[in-house]
């Protein structure tokens, strides 16, 4: 297992705009800067989600990490080495996809077994530096691995299963690779295995009975069902021992239903395994429910990292208010009078005492006011209070959740289950003042939270 660190990232695709007509000259090349200032620490065990709209730069940044896109600038370490440049099958690492990527002519056993037999790459470098001079920073023993620094660190018990395969992958002769190929279709009385193949058949085993497919090895990825795929999807990444899981999206080709069981699994496997895990979606449901702490992402950038809760009760600007909760944030604009007065057309509000230092330097200036849908309840006719019109009602059965119109603005406002509404029905309602939010109009970040963690 390792720690992830992004240090001053950047990612900048170069093109070449197109002619505009077939007679017109090409355009001069063209640069689009997809990732800037990443900067981001990713704890040894930790599950880390990246949340964000389409387009903001979410499985570029894990592209990045894996190998599989070149970095602009910046730094990507994995624990205590340097991954800049070195491709993606030695920086330890496992993807899942969005798309499975699966291996249609291979069984479920083959494709969780395939990551495991080409470790064979990494066993010939061992082997040929076996046979070569000693050198203190690439030297390996039972015990440990030695870092650049010349320091013995113990490996885990993942790291010495590895080293274990490795050893024997690379000890296998050509006669034994040749013949284990040959009878691996036979029944499995009449195969030949290899002490290496052994421990592959043994790690996939454990793997398949742990994700529940042992009864699908084999099968073809044609005869499974999605949910099926996504599990063989991750048990290839689990059985390879990595340090680092890496999860693209991988529950969004998944029904309501099975996505919310497939979501708990991967939290509980994260759990088990210990193995730090970056998982990039789109849901901010997704991602308040499964990471220990989520980056939010936007135009390439991150805007706040942080704990769910964190990021719910005290978001660093407007986006993130808006970005995280169901349904969003409500946005209106008030003018402020000292000391803790909001002004409205149509109400006034009143702010608690802790707000006065703050309101000093925006007295007489617009500012954002955000109320979440839950703080508003309904009430009666007061200055404080906001007569609504109700223009759509949604009814779940354990809540209930209106779209009123306030003035230009459509609100969205969560009430009492059990009492009936009707469209066109006009309401009062309160706002909680202890659970309001402030942004600047300008530079949208929030006024009077304290700071967040950044990295």
């Amino acid at each position: 297992m390792a720690q992830v660190v992004l240090e001053n990232l950047y990612k900048t695709f170069a093109g070449v705009g197109g002619p505009a007509s077939p007679d017109a000259e090409a355009t001069a090349p063209t640069e689009t800067t997809v990732l800037r200032r990443i900067d981001l620490t990713i704890q040894d065990g930790e599950f880390m989600v990246l949340v964000g709209p389409s387009g903001c730069g979410k499985s570029t940044l894990l592209r990045l990490i894996s190998g599989l896109e070149e970095i602009t600038a910046g730094n990507i370490w994995v624990g205590q080495q340097q991954v800049n440049t070195l491709p993606p099958k030695q920086r330890d690492i496992a993807m899942v996809f969005q798309s499975y990527a699966l291996y249609p002519h291979l069984t479920v056993y083959d494709n969780l077994a395939f990551g495991l037999r080409r470790m064979g790459a990494s066993a010939e470098f061992l082997a040929s530096s076996a046979a070569a001079p000693p050198d203190a920073s690439q030297a390996t023993d039972s015990s440990g691995v030695k870092d650049s620094l010349g320091q013995t660190a113990p490996l885990s018990a993942a790291d010495e299963a590895n080293h274990q395969l490795q050893a024997a992958l690379a000890q296998r002769s050509p006669w034994q690779t040749l013949l284990s190929g040959a009878t691996r279709r036979l029944p499995k009385g009449l195969r030949y295995l290899s002490p290496a193949d052994r421990m592959i058949d043994q790690r996939v085993r454990t793997v398949a009975q742990m994700l529940q497919i042992d009864a699908l090895l084999n099968r073809l990825p044609r005869q499974l069902s999605g949910g099926q795929k996504q599990r063989v999807a991750l048990g290839r990444a689990i059985a390879r021992n990595p340090q680092v899981f890496l999860m693209d999206e991988p529950l969004s080709n998944l029904d309501a239903k099975l996505r919310t069981e497939t979501r708990a699994q991967i939290v509980n496997l994260q759990h088990q395994l210990g193995i730090t895990t970056i998982y990039v979606t789109h849901d901010q449901i997704e991602a308040m429910t499964m990471g220990d702490r989520i980056a939010v992402m936007n135009q390439g950038q991150i805007q706040q990292v942080a704990t769910p809760l964190e990021l719910y009760r005290h978001p660093a600007n407007r986006f993130v208010a808006a970005f995280i909760g169901s349904p969003p944030m409500n946005f209106l604009s008030v003018q402020v009078s000292a000391p803790v007065r909001l002004s409205h057309a149509q109400f006034h509000l009143t702010l608690p005492a802790a707000w006065a230092q703050m309101m000093k330097s925006y007295d007489g200036q617009p500012v954002m006011l955000g109320v979440r849908p839950e703080h508003f309840s309904l009430s009666t006719p007061a200055p404080e209070n906001l007569p609504v019109t109700v223009r759509r009602v949604e009814a779940l059965g354990s809540e209930t959740y209106l779209a009123v119109q306030f003035d230009q603005d459509l609100l969205q406002v969560r009430v009492d289950p059990d009492r009936p509404f009707e469209i066109g029905e006009q309401l009062w309602l309160a706002i909680d003042p202890e659970k309001i939010h402030l942004f600047d109009p300008h530079s949208e970040s929030a006024l009077g939270i304290a700071s967040t963690d950044k990295k």
